[in-house]
């Protein structure tokens, strides 16, 4: 869904070249170690895998979570891109993983980005959804929120939108260029339906 290279990415494991891996991957994921663990692989990317007619399909999903895993392991600087001084700004409202994802792609392309979160904790479901079993909070996601800052993107924490900035003030007053809404589900909300109880 996120247009890695799977081909050139396994071709650089294959050659033991985990580094060249990971910035394969890297190229169009911001968020490879989330990715390898929480993805479902088997339904967006090893169901079409040829090798699977056959027999197994390569398990790119695994692949994908060791060599993410080892890069944060080497605790690798992030290399900041260039930011031009009249580069557009864009604020990104949500620190989940679509503006998480959003700000990394949008940072490497020179944009200068601010994410703000209405938590007191970046990463959404990552952070609060996800069991710590399945995705070790401190270990990967903050690391990879890290790498997500070391590309030159700021999160305001504690920035709930629509009471400190409406789309209008961040755009008009802030200066911001364009908004990205990536709020998430959030809680349920149940709407009664003519004819049905409130409970169901």
């Amino acid at each position: 869904p996120v247009s890695v290279n799977i081909p050139e990415f396994i071709a650089k494991v294959k050659e033991r070249d985990f580094d060249g891996a990971v910035s394969k991957i890297k190229e169009s994921n911001s968020l490879p170690a989330v990715c390898g663990r929480v993805c479902p692989q088997e339904n967006q990317c090893e169901k079409f895998c040829i090798l699977g007619k056959k027999g197994e399909s390569v398990g790119i999903g695994r692949l994908e979570r060791f060599v993410a895993d080892r890069a944060l392991e080497k605790d690798e600087k992030v290399e900041k891109p260039d930011v031009a001084a009249d580069a557009q700004s864009v604020a990104v409202i949500g620190s989940g993983p679509s503006g998480l994802a959003c700000a990394g792609d949008l940072a490497k392309k020179g944009y200068k980005v601010t994410i703000f979160e209405a938590l007191h904790k970046a990463g959404g479901v990552l952070s609060y959804g996800i069991p710590e079993f399945r995705l070790p909070k401190d270990r990967v996601v903050q690391k990879e929120i890290d790498n997500i800052k070391a590309l030159g993107v700021k999160i305001e924490l504690d920035s709930v939108a629509g009471r400190l900035y409406t789309v209008d003030e961040l755009m008009n007053e802030e200066g911001f260029d364009a908004v990205f809404i990536g709020t998430g589900a959030g809680l349920p909300r149940f709407q009664n339906i003519p004819g049905e109880s409130p409970n169901g």
